[in-house]
């Protein structure tokens, strides 16, 4: 006789909507005029890594939209330009949803590889946009002291993948 086998189920509270508002707490708390050392704090892109692990995880009709929200959120905060973060981060999105059969299966590496090419791809849109829209560039060092702590937090989106990726055995 079988015995039944308990399934986990992962909703998309568990990876879409506390991840969402765990990336709008850290994106607040590293925004306050804090120094230290004579130093702000690094202002990192932390939708960029759910832009990369959502749709390794399990693609959905939520995940953009939340991710579309979590932009302008950023544009909001940061002062920029209405739908600037939202685009970045959508393509982003759209880039992994259309490479995700060439990453399935790959680890470590070959997803950091990606997830580099793809924050470096987002930021040089970003750059491009606003250099356009402002009709001066902006500066190269506080692009690179935005796009270095974006790539440091490629472990959180390892982990997410690891995390929920066979989060629910329906979906296998």
């Amino acid at each position: 006789m079988r015995r039944p086998v308990a399934v986990r189920v992962v909703g998309p509270l568990q990876w879409i909507v506390y991840p969402a508002l765990a990336a709008i707490a850290a994106t607040i708390i590293f925004a306050t005029p804090v120094q230290l050392f004579g130093l702000m704090l690094p202002e990192p892109v932390f939708p960029m890594v759910l832009a990369f692990a959502w749709p390794l995880i399990r693609p959905s009709m939520t995940a953009p939209a939340v991710l579309f929200g979590l932009g302008l959120f950023l544009d909001l905060l940061w002062n920029g330009p209405l739908g600037l973060w939202a685009l970045c981060l959508m393509g982003v999105y759209v880039v992994i949803l259309l490479s995700r059969n060439l990453l399935a299966g790959h680890e470590g590496v070959i997803r950091f590889a990606w997830y580099m090419a793809c924050t470096l791809a987002a930021f040089l849109v970003a750059y491009v946009i606003v250099a356009v829209r402002a009709g001066n560039p902006p500066a190269i060092l506080a692009l690179i002291g935005q796009i270095l702590p974006t790539l440091i937090l490629y472990p959180i989106a390892d982990w997410m993948l690891e995390r929920f990726d066979d989060g629910d055995i329906r979906f296998r």
